[in-house]
């Protein structure tokens, strides 16, 4: 599976952004997803997560309530939805999937990664 992440933004505080990662080389429709995020200077981190049928969701407790992981099976696609944005949200975001079916907070989960989008929220 290879994914792209795309929708890189400059958004004022405050403001809204959705991101997306599309797959290709095989469906992951069986597969758990997740966002991760790196801020300058500071460690890869994770973001959300969304099991293979959508059912169970994970957030960040920094942006739980203002970011949706969600996915799109028909279309290959998952995205995340960044409400209320913060400058400390600011980072380089990395979609993900796992082989499972259902993935945790851990980096080592997740198999697949993408290249990354950058999204930067001024103040």
């Amino acid at each position: 599976v290879q994914l792209q992440a795309s929708g890189e933004g400059l958004v004022q505080a405050g403001g809204s952004l959705r991101i997306s990662c599309a797959a290709s080389g095989r469906t992951f429709v069986t597969y758990a997803l997740g966002w991760f995020r790196q801020a300058p200077g500071k460690e890869r981190e994770f973001v959300a997560t969304l099991s293979w049928n959508g059912r169970i969701t994970s957030y960040a407790d920094s942006v739980k309530g203002r970011f949706t992981i969600q996915r799109d099976n028909d279309k290959n696609t998952m995205y995340l939805q960044m409400n209320t944005l913060k400058p400390e949200d600011t980072a380089i975001y990395y979609c993900a999937a796992s082989r499972g079916a259902v993935a945790g907070t851990g980096q080592s989960e997740y198999y697949y990664w993408g290249q990354g989008t950058q999204v930067t929220v001024s103040s």
